[in-house]
C-alpha cells in the first residue's frame, strides 16, 4: 500500500487504517488498472474510488469521472467531499445552466478532482467531446461507475442507459475504469463484465454477510397491524423504511403510522418531484422519520442509523432484497430486515414474469430467481446461511435470524399438494370452468358454503378430504405449488387456478412439498424504548455526563447540517460524536486521531466542538 494512499485515508477522511479490501482496491486503482468491486453496503465502496482520484490527481493524472444514476447521491456525496476539502463537482438538472456552465469551466481548467454524473449525460456527445479533450491535455484519470449492476438485464434494477458505457472503454481505452456495486449474484457478474468490457478487469469480491442485521420473515395476516406492532414494540422513535410493491399501499400504509402518532411520509412515483425531494431531505436530516416507499426509493440512501427495513410485500428476487435490507445499520449497529409474505404475492410476481414481454431464456431465469426468494422465505434453517449461499459464499448458522433464535417445526405437505392440484382438477371438469383459491380450499376442506351448494361440488370426490388442514397450511401449499410451476393463475378469469405441465410430478408424488409450520411472531428484538431521549446504539455505553456531551454534540451538528444543507452524519457521524463525547477532549489537538476527523474537519470544526464541550 503506498504511503500517499495511507495518508490520504487518514489526512483526508480520518480513518486510521483500511477495511478489509480496500486497500488492494485502491492500490489496484492507483496504479492505473480496472477493477469491479462487489462490497456491501455499508463497506466503504466510496473510498475505493475517492482516495485513488484524490491520488492521481495528485501525480498530475487530472479528473476522475464518477457515474453516478441518482441526484440525491451525487449531491450528498460531493457534499462531504467538500467537508473533507476534496474539489468535487456534480453535474446534474439540479443545476442552472449558468451553475452548470462554471462546473463545465472548472472542469476544463483542471480544478475539480471528482465529477458526478449521470449515465445518459456520461454517453451525450457533447460531454465526450469534453472528455476528448481533457484526454488530449492528459487530464482524464479514471472512470468510477458506481451501482454497476444497473447496466445488467438479470439485475434487480437494470437501466438501459448504462449498457452505453461501454463506450468509455471503447474511446478512451488508456483510462482506468472502477466499477462498483453492493449486489450481484453470478450470473450479473458475467453481465456487468461482458457489457462494461471488463475482462481484463481484477474482480474483488468481499463477504455479503452484515452480521449487524437480524433477518426476519413471517407470513401475512394482517399486515398493517403486524408492521405497527413490530415499529411501536421494537422500533418506536428509529429512523426506517418500509417497502410496499403499489403506490396506493404506500399511501394507505404511510397515513396508517401517522395515524398512530409515528412520523411517516410517503414516496413513489406518482408523486411530484418536489414532494419526493422534500420528503427525502425530512428521512435524511432528521430523527426517527419512517419512509414508506416503492423500490422508487433507496438506491444511493446513505443515512447510517436506519434501525430497520421492513417489507410488506415479497420482493422480485434475493438480489433486490439484499440490496434494500442492506440500507439498514450502515453505522454497524443492530439492525432488523423484516419481512412479511403471503400467497397473492406469489401470486402476483408470478403472473408478472408470465406476462411480460421478455423472452422464454429471461422469464426463466426470473422465475428461477423468484423461487430462491420463496425458499429463503420457507426455509426452516439458518437466513443467513440461505442468503449467502445464494451469492456463492459458504457459511456458519448466525443465530441472530428468526430461525436460529426460534427453529420453526416442519411438516410435509406432499400429500396436501397431491389433494390440492386433484380438486383443481375435478372441479374444472365437473363444472367446464375454473375457480379460485378459497373455493377450491373450501371443498377441500369440506366446508358447505353457498357457492359449493351452487356448483354442487360436494360432490367432487375430494370433498373434505383436506379437512385436517388449516386454511393457512393450505395457503402455504398453493405458494409453494405457484412457484415450482405446478399451478398457475389465471388474471385474465378472475385469478382462478389451473394445472399445468409440472402438476404431473407432484401428482404422481414424484415431487416432495416440504414447508415449515406456520409459528405465532413473537417480538424477537428489544424492549420497547420510550420515542424521545433515548440515544443511539452508538452512544448506549457513555456515561451520564458522556451522554450530555453527546447529547450537545448531536444538537450543534443539527445546526451546522442545516445551514450547509446537508444531512447531519455528511459533518459527522453518530460514532464520531460518541468518541468525542467519550474522550472529553480539552483541546483542539486532542482531537487528533478520532476516527471520521480529518485534517480540514479538525481546521473547520475543531474550535466549535471545544466549545460545545466547555458548555456542558
Amino acid at each position: 500500500m503506498s504511503s500517499s494512499a495511507l495518508s490520504i485515508l487518514q489526512q483526508v477522511f480520518g480513518y486510521e487504517a483500511f477495511r478489509g479490501h480496500q486497500a488492494d482496491i485502491v492500490q489496484a486503482v492507483i496504479a492505473g488498472g480496472d477493477a469491479l468491486v462487489l462490497m456491501p453496503t455499508g463497506g466503504g465502496k466510496s473510498l475505493c474510488y475517492q482516495i485513488p482520484a484524490i491520488a492521481r490527481q495528485g501525480d498530475g493524472k487530472g479528473v476522475t469521472i464518477v457515474v453516478s444514476p441518482l441526484i440525491a447521491l451525487m449531491h450528498d456525496q460531493v457534499g462531504a467531499l467538500h467537508e473533507a476539502g476534496v474539489a468535487a463537482a456534480f453535474l446534474n438538472s439540479s443545476l442552472s445552466y449558468e451553475e452548470a456552465q462554471d462546473i463545465e469551466r472548472k472542469l476544463m481548467r483542471g480544478e475539480l478532482t471528482l465529477l458526478y454524473a449521470a449515465p445518459e449525460r456520461v454517453t451525450t456527445p457533447r460531454f465526450l467531446s469534453q472528455l476528448d479533450r481533457l484526454q488530449e491535455n492528459g487530464r482524464l484519470s479514471l472512470f468510477a461507475i458506481d451501482e454497476a449492476h444497473c447496466v445488467s438485464q438479470w439485475g434487480h434494477d437494470f437501466r438501459p442507459e448504462y449498457r452505453e458505457l461501454a463506450v468509455l472503454h471503447e474511446r478512451y481505452p488508456k483510462v482506468p475504469r472502477i466499477a462498483l456495486t453492493a449486489t450481484a449474484d453470478a450470473l450479473t457478474r458475467e453481465d456487468i463484465v461482458e457489457r462494461l468490457q471488463l475482462q481484463e478487469a481484477r474482480q474483488f469480491v468481499s463477504s455479503f454477510d452484515r452480521p449487524n442485521i437480524r433477518y426476519r420473515i413471517a407470513e401475512k395476516k394482517d399486515p398493517s397491524a403486524q408492521l405497527l406492532r413490530f415499529i411501536e414494540s421494537e422500533h418506536e422513535g428509529d429512523a426506517g423504511i418500509v417497502y410496499c410493491q403499489s403506490r396506493k399501499r404506500v399511501e394507505e400504509t404511510a397515513q396508517m403510522l401517522c395515524s398512530h402518532g409515528l412520523d411517516a411520509l410517503p414516496y413513489h412515483a406518482g408523486l411530484d418531484a418536489e414532494m419526493r425531494q422534500r420528503h427525502q431531505d425530512r428521512f435524511l436530516r432528521d430523527d426517527g422519520v419512517v419512509m414508506v416507499a416503492t423500490i422508487a426509493f433507496g438506491m444511493g440512501i446513505d443515512k447510517p442509523d436506519v434501525r430497520f427495513v421492513a417489507h410488506l410485500d415479497m420482493p422480485k428476487n434475493i438480489e433486490g432484497y439484499y440490496q434494500e435490507t442492506g440500507r439498514a445499520g450502515r453505522d454497524g449497529q443492530p439492525s432488523q430486515a423484516w419481512m412479511l409474505y403471503g400467497l397473492q404475492d406469489v401470486v402476483n410476481q408470478r403472473r408478472m414474469i408470465d406476462e411480460s414481454p421478455a423472452g422464454e431464456e429471461f422469464k426463466q431465469v426470473m422465475r428461477g430467481k423468484l423461487d430462491a426468494l420463496l425458499t429463503l422465505a420457507e426455509s426452516t434453517d439458518c437466513r443467513r446461511v440461505r442468503l449467502l449461499a445464494y451469492f456463492g459464499e459458504p457459511s456458519q448458522p448466525c443465530g441472530n435470524c428468526d430461525n436460529c433464535l426460534s427453529p420453526p417445526n416442519v411438516w410435509d405437505g406432499t400429500e396436501a399438494a397431491r389433494k390440492l392440484l386433484s380438486t383443481v382438477y375435478r372441479v374444472q371438469q365437473m363444472s367446464g370452468i375454473s375457480f379460485g383459491a378459497g373455493h377450491v380450499m373450501d371443498i377441500l376442506r369440506g366446508k358447505k358454503t353457498d357457492k359449493v351448494a351452487q356448483f354442487r361440488h360436494e360432490q367432487v370426490s375430494t370433498f373434505g378430504l383436506g379437512a385436517e388442514y388449516s386454511e393457512q397450511q393450505l395457503r402455504g401449499v398453493m405458494r409453494q405449488l405457484i412457484a415450482i410451476g405446478a399451478l398457475s393463475v389465471d388474471a385474465e378469469a378472475f385469478n382462478t387456478l389451473r394445472l399445468t405441465e409440472g402438476s404431473r410430478a407432484v401428482l404422481r408424488g414424484e415431487q416432495p412439498v416440504t414447508l415449515r409450520e406456520s409459528v405465532a411472531q413473537s417480538s424477537g428484538g428489544r424492549r420497547k424504548r420510550e420515542r424521545s431521549g433515548a440515544p443511539p446504539a452508538v452512544a448506549a455505553g457513555l456515561t451520564d455526563a458522556g451522554q450530555a456531551r453527546f447529547t450537545a454534540l448531536k444538537a450543534w451538528r443539527s445546526e451546522v447540517a442545516k445551514s450547509h444543507n446537508l444531512p447531519a452524519y455528511v459533518i459527522f457521524h453518530d460514532a464520531t460524536l460518541a468518541a468525542i463525547a467519550a474522550l472529553a477532549p480539552g483541546s483542539v489537538e486532542d482531537l487528533q486521531g478520532i476516527s471520521g476527523i480529518g485534517a480540514r474537519k479538525l481546521e473547520a470544526y475543531g474550535e466549535e466542538v471545544i466549545r460545545v464541550l466547555g458548555t456542558v
